[in-house]
């Protein structure tokens, strides 16, 4: 009995703490703010994550086997670049436009840049980026089985197409008007035209 009690409240931590990292990308997951949010003593989350290190991996660790909702890899009926320019236009949505985007980026000053981020702060950091390039991996090997994705290690080229991502995101916190999205979205599909083979030597 308490070791489902156990395991309940285990889950209960890892659900609040995945929660919080889903409406701030930036949130370190102190012990004090997901004990809170999650409704537990600060002892019992240490029982079971006695670093913060260990819950940040772990949530993140559980974060890898997630499938995004409506993934647009999923639509095979569409041509592989509309649905890696859908695909990464998903990682665009989850930070908005403007003083969402705004936020967005000052939470991330804050966090890494403004004064050095302590040793849990990179730890943490680098999680949420390996998990970024694992989203971004897992849609190009998808590509890449079905014969679409051009010579090149995946991995490569999933950091390339999010260094273009975070390029636009650095964008829609500056100001600047609607034509910009247009922009947008032909950035991403020269993004993704030069990770794809060529249209015309897809086999038929």
């Amino acid at each position: 009995m308490g070791g489902r009690m156990g395991h309940g409240t285990r889950d209960k931590i890892l659900i609040a703490a995945a929660t919080m990292l889903g409406e701030d990308p930036t949130a370190k997951l102190s012990v004090r703010a997901v004990a809170a949010r999650a409704g537990v003593s600060t002892g019992s989350l240490r029982h079971f994550f006695p670093t913060q290190r260990e819950l940040i991996d772990t949530v993140v660790a559980g974060m890898y086997t997630v499938d995004l909702p409506d993934d647009p890899m999923q639509d095979t009926a569409s041509p592989p670049a509309e649905r890696l320019v859908a695909c990464l236009q998903l990682l665009l949505a989850q930070v908005g436009t403007g003083e969402s985007a705004r936020g967005y980026w000052r939470a991330l000053h804050a966090a890494y840049v403004a004064s050095p981020p302590s040793d849990d702060a990179v730890h943490a950091f680098l999680a949420h980026e390996r998990l970024a390039v694992h989203y971004v991996e897992r849609w190009l090997v998808r590509l890449r089985d079905e014969g679409a994705l051009a010579p090149g290690e995946p991995g490569h080229h999933a950091r390339f197409l999010l260094t273009v991502v975070n390029g636009l995101l650095t964008e829609r916190a500056l100001p600047g008007d609607l034509t910009r999205l247009e922009f947008e979205a032909r950035t991403l599909m020269t993004a993704a035209s030069a990770v794809l083979r060529p249209a015309s030597s897809d086999r038929p």
